[in-house]
């Protein structure tokens, strides 16, 4: 098994490009926020607290923070945090009743996928996932590498 730092390494190697980091820093978060969105709108038969019903969102971040705390806690630690932040953006919308989350979210899972696109054909090289499918779950956490880095965080 790779360690964390293998991992984030290797998928910093097709993102040497400032212009594809900026669109990363953009476009992964809100992919990220946009699966939560469409997850969440899928409801589970039992409730978590009172009339707040679980859903597949609470299902898919439990799963996705047994992975990274398995690579670094410290790192898992905080994409628990975003996912909770993403959770708690998808209630809003929900409970704002705008436009339909559903709706919000392919739109914006859409767009940010053209925006990645469009970031590594201007860094000139393939996106990291067509590698290794794992590079879908690597992405968030080498932008929250990078965070802990600036912090001082060791991971």
């Amino acid at each position: 098994m790779k360690s964390v730092h293998q991992w984030l390494d290797e998928y910093g190697e097709s993102h040497q490009n400032g212009t594809n980091k900026v669109i990363h820093w953009i476009c992964v978060p809100a992919i990220f926020l946009s699966i939560t969105g469409l997850l969440y709108g899928i409801k589970l038969p039992f409730p978590v607290t009172g009339s707040l019903p679980a859903n597949g969102a609470m299902v898919m971040l439990l799963l996705v923070t047994v992975y990274y705390c398995s690579l670094s806690w410290r790192l898992g630690a905080g994409m628990l945090v975003f996912g909770l932040l993403c959770l708690s953006i998808c209630y809003g919308v929900e409970q704002a009743r705008f436009v339909p989350l559903w709706l919000a979210c392919l739109v914006l899972f859409a767009l940010a996928w053209v925006g990645q696109f469009y970031g590594h054909g201007v860094e000139g090289k393939k996106p990291s996932f067509f590698r290794d499918v794992q590079f879908l779950l690597i992405g968030p956490m080498w932008i929250m590498g990078f965070i802990y880095r600036k912090l001082g965080i060791p991971f």
